[in-house]
């Protein structure tokens, strides 16, 4: 072979090298938001929730769904709420509380912000579609007024579990967050409604979670939202 052509052909062969190196790759800018649910796949442990071996796929050994780290935030408000954990773990064998507690701080963050920002893609891939048709009502209005509002979630001081329960084979948890906020509302000449761009509030939500105990969807939706002070909402039937 000629040597211009040898030369040709190891350039050649460097240039699929390196193409192969990088196509698929992403910018971080690029990142798709991850299902805050969603266990990493492998065999690794450290990729698997706390207390969760992996023997053969689909096959695993949670040895206690409910511990958690020292230095989690999460806790539970009765000890009577324990046994119906347990139970919800007996019937979804990968469930344990670290990893929903884990899961549900991700999507208190994405659903506050995304319903700010109007991302109805976001929402309606968490939550339930009678409570994603509000939020969806609600940006219409809002869009209609001329209002913009903007979120940050400065921090998740705690997660508590306030309630458990199984009805319909449908799992329901509630969660109680508390958390530092900078939320502002402005109308269509963006003048401030409510909300002061340099103050962090605290913030008491209760929002309540569901999933069906025999679904493959790692996803727990959210049902119900509402502040500490309004009056309970009954947990209505989930429909996925």
């Amino acid at each position: 072979m000629p040597a211009d052509l040898l030369i040709y052909a190891l350039v050649a062969a460097g240039l699929i090298f390196w193409l192969r190196s990088v196509l698929g790759t992403r910018s971080g800018e690029e990142r798709e938001r991850p299902n805050p649910y969603q266990q990493k796949p492998g065999n690794d442990i450290p990729g698997l929730p706390v207390g969760i071996k992996e023997i053969t796929p689909g096959e695993t050994i949670i040895a206690n769904p409910l511990s958690l780290p020292k230095n989690s935030n999460c806790s539970i408000a009765s000890p009577v709420l324990e046994t119906v954990l347990l139970s919800i773990a007996g019937q979804d064998r990968r469930f344990t509380l670290e990893h929903f507690a884990n899961g549900a701080q991700d999507a208190f963050v994405m659903i506050v912000e995304a319903f700010a920002q109007g991302n109805r893609e976001l929402l309606k891939n968490l939550l339930a579609p009678d409570l994603f048709k509000s939020f969806d009502d609600a940006l219409t209005a809002r869009a209609a007024s001329g209002e913009t509002m903007t979120a940050e979630i400065h921090a998740i001081r705690k997660v508590e579990i306030n309630d458990a329960q199984i009805k319909n084979k449908t799992a329901y948890i509630t969660v109680r967050f508390i958390a530092d906020e900078t939320v502002v509302t402005r109308d269509r000449d963006n003048n401030i409604i409510s909300g002061n761009p340099d103050r962090v509030t605290e913030t008491i939500d209760i929002w309540t979670f569901g999933k069906p105990v025999n679904t493959k969807d790692p996803t727990w939706y959210l049902i119900a939202t509402r502040e500490e002070e309004a009056s309970p909402v009954p947990t209505p039937t989930i429909t996925i």
